[in-house]
C-alpha cells in the first residue's frame, strides 16, 4: 500500500494579505480551519505543514506543533524544493497538496481526487482544477513522489519552482494527468471561498459567523444553504481577481 501524505503549505509572507493564515474565523485561525478539514481526508496517513525557514515563520511552526503536526521548514521561494523535502522526511509515496488559505476545503471532494489517483496506477498527477466546476478554495492536487522528484530535477522556471505542480500539469505529454470533476455538481466556479485579499476575509468571516460551531463539518450544499441568495454577502469578494500562475 502506498503511503499518502497531505502537505499543507503555509507562510506568513503574502503579497496581498500578509499573515492571512493566522486571521481569526469564528475563534479559530484560518490555518487550523484548514487542518481540521484535511485531517478528514480518506487514505491519508499523515498531515504535515511545510513552511519556510525564514525567522518570521517560526510562528507557523509553533501553531503546527500546537495542533500536533510535524512541521517541515525549507526554502521560502522554492516551494517545490520545500515539498520534496517534506515528502522525503515523511517517506511519502503519494503527496496531496493543499494550500493553507482554503478554510472550507471539502474532505469528501478532496478524498475523491485521492481515490481516483490511487485507482489509476499509471497516473502521475490528479486534480479537481483542470476542469474548474467547484468554488475556488476547494482545490486539491495529488501526485506521485516520483513525479514530484522529476519536476524538482527538471523545473528551471521560477514560477514552476514557486507553484510546485505547474511543471507537471503544463506537460500532459510527459506526465499522465487526471482531471477529477465531482459527479452531478452544478457549475459553482463563480464562487470564491479562498483567502487572498481583505475582501475575501470579509466574505469568509461573515460566512463562518453564520455557520457557527459546526463550521468544520459542513459540506458544499450546506455552505451554499448558509450563503443562500444573499447578494450583499456574495458581493463582498465578487470583484477579486485571482492571481495568475
Amino acid at each position: 500500500m502506498r503511503r499518502v501524505v497531505a502537505i499543507i503549505q503555509a507562510r506568513l509572507k503574502s503579497t496581498r494579505l500578509p499573515a492571512k493564515v493566522l486571521l481569526d474565523l469564528g475563534g479559530v485561525t484560518v490555518l487550523e480551519r484548514c487542518v481540521r478539514r484535511v485531517r478528514r481526508f480518506r487514505q491519508v496517513a499523515e498531515v504535515v505543514i511545510a513552511t519556510s525557514d525564514t525567522p518570521g515563520d517560526e510562528i507557523i511552526e509553533r501553531v503546527g506543533q500546537r495542533l500536533g503536526l510535524q512541521v517541515i521548514r525549507g526554502s521560502e521561494n522554492d516551494v517545490l524544493a520545500r515539498y520534496v523535502l517534506a515528502a522525503e522526511r515523511t517517506k511519502a509515496d503519494v503527496i496531496v497538496r493543499v494550500t493553507s488559505d482554503c478554510p472550507l476545503i471539502d474532505p469528501e471532494v478532496s478524498s475523491l481526487v485521492i481515490d481516483r489517483f490511487l485507482e489509476d496506477h499509471e497516473a502521475d498527477y490528479a486534480s479537481n482544477v483542470m476542469e474548474r466546476r467547484l468554488p475556488r478554495g476547494l482545490d486539491t492536487e495529488v501526485m506521485s513522489a516520483e513525479a514530484l522528484l522529476r519536476a524538482h530535477r527538471e523545473a528551471s522556471d521560477p514560477a514552476e519552482r514557486e507553484h510546485v505542480t505547474a511543471h507537471i500539469y503544463r506537460r500532459p505529454q510527459s506526465f499522465k494527468c487526471l482531471s477529477v470533476a465531482p459527479p452531478a455538481v452544478e457549475d459553482l466556479s463563480a464562487h470564491r471561498w479562498t483567502l487572498d485579499t481583505v475582501d475575501d476575509f470579509r466574505f469568509l468571516h461573515a460566512v463562518f459567523s453564520r455557520m457557527g460551531e459546526g463550521a468544520d463539518s459542513l459540506s458544499i450544499p450546506q455552505i451554499l444553504d448558509v450563503i443562500g441568495d444573499d447578494a450583499s454577502l456574495l458581493a463582498l469578494n465578487a470583484a477579486v481577481v485571482q492571481k495568475q500562475v
